[in-house]
């Protein structure tokens, strides 16, 4: 999502294990030797670093590769490089995209190089969460306004006398130090350094039943091993977030959107059409992730063994 950020992995699926990988070259000054491939049957995905995206790719890998004949390449890529990877048919498809609008305006609108590929079926929604214990504890603690009340609960070594509020990469785009500033909150925002990190910290935090204030989005599979409560931020609405500076509102919730680049997905054939029809819920997304993420089985093993229990929601793709 446009909170979040990717670097480029080697291709092929196997590579998604790879969470945290770092120092590798930009994609965008690279092609893979399979996108825009004409007369061949490949194609490329481009897949973000965070685990539910990656559960969507390693599905519509499998089933391209074992029911339509396809040669799958993956390619990991920041998200916003990412749209014109797609927009120059380096990567042929995006599954997973968590609303750019200026990107949107530009390839899908004006230049027509990007063509929308439907919904994903799961709606994304990032916010400030708290460890489901702690806001039994304390029920006010869900409200921003009382947080300033129990910011010493939250100081660690990392921030400075103030509250903790724990972020993931410090390239992720978010709005939360303008939200610290703008609402006066005696907090501090610390990046734990990636997604794998800063779930690392959280379970840790939980283990040991400490209180802790964090970033985190929705579907993830951690919710159902780390129970977290939402804490209310001022109502969002249409147009609040249109200054990243002067932000007060919470973050939107997001239909996730495919796109796929225009080229492909005229003369992407049964590739094209698949990808297309290629939407699921938000549970199925989960129960990939999952296992990927928690009972460490290969992104293709997960795949597979969704695929086989799951015959009545994939065949509708192919059909």
């Amino acid at each position: 999502m446009r909170f979040r950020t990717t670097v480029t992995m080697a291709a092929g699926v196997s590579a998604l294990a790879l969470l945290t990988g770092c120092g590798a070259a930009d994609m965008t000054k690279q092609a893979s030797p399979f996108a825009n491939a004409r007369g061949a049957k490949t194609v490329t995905l481009s897949v973000q670093s965070w685990v539910g995206a990656q559960s969507n790719v390693a599905v519509a890998q499998y089933l391209l590769e074992h029911k339509l004949g396809y040669r799958v390449d993956t390619v990991q890529v920041d998200e916003v490089p990412a749209w014109d990877a797609l927009s120059q048919g380096r990567v042929d498809a995006l599954l997973e995209d968590w609303g750019h609008p200026d990107q949107e305006k530009r390839y899908v609108e004006d230049k027509k190089t990007i063509a929308p590929g439907g919904d994903l079926g799961v709606t994304g929604h990032i916010g400030w969460f708290v460890p489901t214990y702690l806001a039994k504890q304390h029920p006010d603690i869900t409200d921003w306004k009382n947080l300033n009340k129990y910011a010493s609960l939250f100081r660690t070594a990392e921030s400075g006398g103030k509250g903790q509020l724990m972020d993931g990469s410090p390239s992720y785009v978010t709005n939360d130090k303008a939200l610290v500033k703008n609402l006066k909150l005696d907090y501090q925002v610390v990046f734990a350094g990636s997604e794998a990190a800063q779930i690392t910290q959280m379970k840790q935090f939980a283990k040991e039943k400490k209180p802790f204030l964090t970033y985190w989005y929705a579907p993830q599979w951690l919710f159902k091993k780390v129970p977290m409560t939402e804490v209310k931020l001022p109502a969002y609405k249409d147009g609040c977030d249109a200054d990243p500076a002067a932000i007060t509102c919470a973050y939107p919730r997001t239909p996730l959107q495919k796109y796929l680049n225009a080229g492909f997905a005229k003369s992407g054939g049964k590739a094209a059409a698949f990808l297309k029809k290629f939407k699921w819920t938000t549970e199925d997304q989960n129960e990939v992730s999952l296992m990927i993420a928690e009972q460490k089985l290969s992104p293709q093993e997960a795949a597979e063994k969704w695929v086989d229990s799951h015959p009545s929601v994939w065949k509708k793709w192919l059909s």
